[in-house]
């Protein structure tokens, strides 16, 4: 796909670039960590978990370029295209014919919109759920092909086939001409290169600024309190539809958007073609 030029001399200066950068903004770096659900269906639903950093929030890659395709940044995004104290609400590892429904469902009662980051098998294998996920007025990511969390430690053509294979199957899945329009990695594990590839192929990088970590199911109380303590750090809340039993989540995700519509906190998407803004 025209990426062998990330193997030339011109790309290992680049990569040095962002070492050294990364290591001028150390104190601001984010941590991961691996967690892996009980129970879950093998390696493939493993899920880290990030903590808020200051990962290229500039919204341009390691050389400060936008990426190739209609201005898509770069630089990781957090922010909400809404501005203000819009909160985005991000839905990952679906679709699953049991839960995604029933977080459609909660998210029609509230009339919120939200991002689905959609593993590419999943969505070949429910197309009438990526359909209706569309039809509801939400918006598609990419989350790959395998739910590989170390796919950062693995080669470059590796990471281009697990985004533009997962690309293909959801858009394919969706039909009608939609388009996803951002890309997550799995547990948060972006490279230069993963971005690159992303934005060139018109998806946005998406972090996230809350880890609900409802994956390991603390208990719905623990998750929706982690949203309350965490929505200080920025607007982007990870929940997830796939990878177990997200029955907390439902219910959680309900409560949540009962208490933002309290608060007067109104959702909205992740910003795609502007910088983002720490």
């Amino acid at each position: 796909m025209g990426f062998s030029a990330y193997t030339n001399k011109k790309g290992v200066r680049a990569g040095a670039a962002v070492v050294a950068s990364a290591v001028a903004v150390a104190a601001t770096v984010w941590g991961v960590s691996a967690l892996v659900e009980p129970g879950s269906a093998g390696a493939a639903f493993r899920q880290n978990v990030a903590q808020p950093n200051a990962t290229d929030n500039s919204g341009h890659g390691p050389e400060g370029r936008p990426g190739a395709q209609q201005g898509i940044p770069e630089g990781i995004a957090h922010s909400s295209e809404s501005g203000g104290n819009a909160v985005n609400i991000t839905i990952d590892d679906g679709p699953d014919p049991r839960w995604t429904p029933q977080v459609l469902d909660v998210l029609h009662k509230y009339d919120v919109k939200a991002t689905f980051c959609m593993v590419g098998p999943h969505a070949k294998a429910h197309p009438d759920l990526v359909k209706k996920v569309v039809a509801a007025g939400h918006r598609l990511c990419d989350h790959t092909m395998d739910h590989d969390t170390a796919m950062d430690k693995k080669p470059v053509d590796y990471q281009e086939r697990q985004i533009l294979d997962a690309k293909r199957l959801i858009e394919e899945a969706a039909g009608g001409g939609a388009k996803v329009e951002y890309y997550r990695a799995p547990g948060g594990a972006f490279t230069p290169d993963s971005r690159r590839i992303a934005a060139a192929n018109g998806m946005r990088p998406l972090g996230w600024n809350v880890d609900t970590k409802d994956f390991q199911k603390p208990g719905t109380g623990a998750i929706v309190d982690a949203v309350k303590r965490e929505i200080g750090n920025g607007p982007t809340v990870l929940f997830h539809d796939g990878g177990g039993n997200r029955a907390q989540t439902v219910e959680a995700l309900d409560r949540v958007l009962a208490w933002l519509g309290d608060q007067g906190r109104p959702t909205g998407f992740p910003v795609r073609t502007a910088p983002d803004t720490p």
